[in-house]
């Protein structure tokens, strides 16, 4: 006799609604909870290595800004230690948190952090990574947070060996990921949904 299976029906999914600022940037958007949202700040005090500005807009398919997205970033300190209780190689910078949030501008849909140009870190097998951040995209219409990486194009010796970059099939996308320098210590990261420039988004 054939056993039964109950298998479980998959529940529906969710997009992050109109209310994804109110909800994780309250402060954003007049309504005074915590103080200051969580991870407006990313320097807490004096920091190691080199301060930078990374700002973007994420754009849907028909090339407008996205007024209601919210980014978070991940990242290891100049050293490229990160802030863990995990972490072995040493001790990160005290005064710099690794994370950080911010929503799109209600007007523009621009995105903003003030955080350090993060140091290389070792892939499992021991090879060092360019510079990176790790990025987290979610608004209304995504029923999935996309993950990408920010990369700096002034680190072209550095990205040319990464072992992610290396593995694209698709070389010619790569600059979607490279934050283009714009002046001393700023660097300018648009996200692109759709069409001919999209963003490489990876699978986690």
């Amino acid at each position: 006799m054939v056993q039964k299976l109950d298998n479980l029906r998959e529940s529906p999914s969710q997009t992050a609604g109109p209310y994804v600022h109110i909800g994780c940037t309250p402060n954003f958007t007049g309504i005074d909870i915590y103080g200051a949202d969580l991870g407006t700040v990313m320097k807490t005090g004096p920091v190691k290595g080199q301060e930078i500005t990374i700002t973007g807009i994420v754009y849907d398919g028909t090339g407008t800004p996205l007024r209601d997205a919210m980014i978070e970033i991940w990242q290891p300190d100049a050293a490229g230690l990160f802030p863990s209780a995990n972490e072995t190689r040493g001790t990160a910078d005290p005064n710099f948190t690794g994370w950080g949030r911010s929503p799109g501008d209600m007007d523009t849909g621009e995105f903003r952090f003030e955080t350090v140009k993060p140091g290389a870190v070792p892939w499992p097998d021991g090879r060092m990574q360019a510079p990176h951040i790790t990025a987290w995209i979610v608004a209304r219409g995504i029923n999935i947070g996309l993950h990408t990486r920010i990369y700096f194009e002034d680190e072209a010796e550095a990205n040319a060996s990464d072992p992610i970059l290396s593995r694209i099939e698709h070389q010619n996308r790569i600059p979607t990921l490279l934050a283009k320098k714009t002046g001393e210590g700023d660097y300018r990261f648009d996200i692109h949904l759709q069409g001919p420039h999209e963003t490489i988004f990876f699978d986690m």
